[in-house]
C-alpha cells in the first residue's frame, strides 16, 4: 500500500503536464492566426477534399482512441503494485470482444473504402464543375523554376502571378516545358503533376475574394523553392480591368517564350499580350518531336479553349523581359 500511496501522486503528476503541454500546444495553435490553406478551403473542390479528410479522421479515431485508452488503461490495471489484478494466464479467447475488435475495424474499412471510391469521383480533376457561369481556361506551363499563365480568351499572359475571377470554375490546361513539376493551389485544391510533351486538365473554382498561396510542389532543381505565385481570386469587374491594362505589356512571341523558357532563377512578376496561339500547343509538341525522332512514337492532342467572361484588379508593376 505504501508503494502504491508513492507512485499514484507521480503518475497523476505526469499525466496532468502531459494534459496541460496537448492543451497549450492546441490553445497556442488556435490563437496563433497560423494559417492551414488544406484545412481552410476558399472554393468547392478544395471543400470536398476537407471534408473527405475530416471524415476519414473522425472514423479512424473510432479504432485509435479505443486502442490508446485501452494500452494506457491495461498497463495501469496490470502494474506490478495492483495486487487486486487478477492473474489469468490461459484466458485468451472471448467470442464478443473478439467480434468487436475484428468486426468493428472491418466495417470502418468498408466505410472508407466506399467514401474514397465516392470521392474519387466526385473530385475528378478532369470533370467540370457545376455552376451557373461558363468556365473560363487558363493555360499553365511550369517552367525552370517559374509559372506562365497564358488567358486565350482575355489574350494576355502573366509569369509568377494568377488572376481569376471569383464563382466561376477554372478550366486549367497545363503542361511543363521543363522537369516533371505538380501545380498547387492548396486553398482551392489538391497538387496534379504536370510533365514535358503531355497536357493535363484541372478544374478548380474560388468562391472568396482572397489571396492564394501557389506553388510547384515537386522539387524540380535549385530554383524549386522560388517556383511559388500568388492566386488573386477576384470580382468579375476587377478581372476585367485587370486584363484590360495587361493588353498594352509586350507582346508574348515564340521568340521571346523561348527566352523566358530558359532556366534561370527570376520570381519577378511579368506580363505579355497577345500570346501567340499556338504557344501552348509548341511547348507540348516540341517534346513530342524529340520523342518521335528517338524512335519513340509521338501522339498528338488537342487543346480547345473554353471560357466566359469576368476580371480583376491588383496593382503590380510587370517589367518587361
Amino acid at each position: 500500500m505504501t508503494r502504491k500511496k508513492k507512485h499514484f501522486p507521480i503518475t497523476r503528476l505526469l499525466v496532468s503536464f502531459v494534459a496541460l503541454v496537448l492543451a497549450g500546444c492546441a490553445a497556442a495553435w488556435y490563437f496563433s492566426g497560423v494559417s492551414i490553406p488544406v484545412l481552410q478551403p476558399a472554393g468547392p473542390v478544395a471543400q470536398g477534399q476537407k471534408d473527405l479528410l475530416v471524415y476519414a479522421f473522425l472514423l479512424m479515431l473510432v479504432i485509435v482512441v479505443p486502442v490508446f485508452v485501452l494500452t494506457f488503461g491495461i498497463a495501469w490495471r496490470y502494474r506490478e503494485t495492483n495486487t487486486k489484478a487478477t492473474y489469468k494466464p490461459n484466458w485468451d479467447k472471448n467470442n464478443v470482444l473478439e467480434a468487436i475488435w475484428w468486426g468493428v475495424p472491418t466495417i470502418l474499412i468498408a466505410v472508407l473504402a466506399v467514401m474514397t471510391w465516392h470521392g474519387t469521383f466526385r473530385l475528378d480533376p478532369y470533370k467540370p464543375l457545376a455552376s451557373e457561369n461558363p468556365s473560363m481556361t487558363v493555360q499553365v506551363i511550369a517552367l525552370d523554376w517559374r509559372w506562365l499563365f497564358i488567358y486565350p480568351e482575355q489574350n494576355v499572359a502573366s509569369v509568377n502571378e494568377l488572376y481569376i475571377p471569383v464563382d466561376r470554375p477554372i478550366k486549367f490546361e497545363m503542361t511543363a516545358d521543363a522537369p516533371m513539376n505538380s501545380f498547387w493551389i492548396p486553398s482551392l485544391g489538391g497538387q496534379v503533376y504536370v510533365m514535358p510533351g503531355m497536357g493535363t486538365i484541372l478544374y478548380l473554382e474560388a468562391d472568396k475574394i482572397g489571396e492564394y498561396y501557389g506553388s510547384g510542389a515537386n522539387i524540380s532543381g535549385k530554383g524549386f523553392a522560388d517556383m511559388n505565385f500568388t492566386t488573386y481570386a477576384v470580382s468579375a469587374d476587377s478581372f476585367e480591368a485587370w486584363a484590360k491594362r495587361k493588353s498594352s505589356s509586350p507582346v508574348l512571341t515564340i521568340e521571346r517564350y523561348e527566352q523566358l523558357a530558359k532556366p534561370q532563377i527570376d520570381n519577378r512578376i511579368l506580363s505579355f499580350s497577345n500570346p501567340d496561339t499556338n504557344l501552348y500547343s509548341h511547348s507540348i509538341h516540341k517534346y513530342m518531336k524529340m520523342n518521335s525522332h528517338s524512335g519513340h512514337g509521338s501522339g498528338t492532342m488537342d487543346h480547345n479553349d473554353h471560357s466566359g467572361h469576368d476580371h480583376s484588379s491588383h496593382t503590380h508593376d510587370m517589367e518587361e523581359m
